[in-house]
């Protein structure tokens, strides 16, 4: 396992080359994000497989996916209720449930009802990285079953300490926003539903999509 500074641009700059070969390899990545940090793959179903096992993570339950730009999200059905949060609150802690009609994203993303779950992330560091791999990256909260997510480097640098040798993940060893974790909104339906109350209050969506059901 290794660990890759990542606390500026420079070093960012100075991991790209390796962390791309990295993922495109199938290997999963510790990361900050402007929550707690994240942990991640590429958004294949092979990387997306890897990530399930090394969470114990039921099938049923799809990844969040993080993107830099909005052609990102391309493929998926925006309703006027999505491009109006999206508008508002992205980049940052608020995820979009969209549906994907085209099956673009793999089974693990894409849930059973045919929902991804999306961000346009705010920390600077993963979105530079986003940006310049051009392709979006797995998200689920970093801790082992029934831990509390890491919220530090120092959290990280622990919980990469205690996962399995074999796992073939990479730590990027720079600070997280450490907010409470994103807000989602599911998008699929004929009106919008707060699924998780997080770091954007139900108050503040409810202003921008007057008839969500919270």
């Amino acid at each position: 396992m290794r660990v890759l500074p990542f606390a500026d641009r420079s070093a960012q700059r100075a991991a790209l080359g390796d962390v791309q070969a990295h993922l495109h390899a199938g290997g999963l990545l510790l990361y900050p994000t402007e929550t707690v940090f994240g942990l991640g793959g590429a958004a294949t179903p092979e990387a997306t497989q890897a990530l399930a096992a090394l969470k114990g993570r039921d099938a049923a339950k799809p990844f969040i996916v993080l993107i830099s730009h909005l052609r990102q999200a391309e493929g998926l059905e925006w309703t006027p209720a999505a491009e109006r949060l999206a508008q508002a609150f992205w980049p940052g802690p608020l995820t979009l449930v969209l549906r994907d009609p085209d099956a673009r994203f793999p089974a693990g993303i894409r849930s059973a009802a045919g929902g991804v779950a999306i961000r346009e992330t705010s920390h600077e560091g993963v979105r530079y990285l986003i940006g310049a791999l051009d392709e979006p990256l797995t998200s689920t909260s970093a801790n082992l079953p029934g831990a509390r997510p890491a919220e530090t480097p120092e959290d990280a640098r622990a919980l990469f300490r205690d996962l399995p040798v074999r796992a073939n993940v990479w730590m990027l060893d720079g600070p997280a926003g450490r907010m409470e974790p994103s807000s989602v909104v599911d998008c699929t339906g004929a009106r919008p539903r707060v699924v998780r109350a997080g770091a954007i209050p139900v108050e503040q969506i409810r202003e921008i999509a007057r008839d969500v059901e919270a």
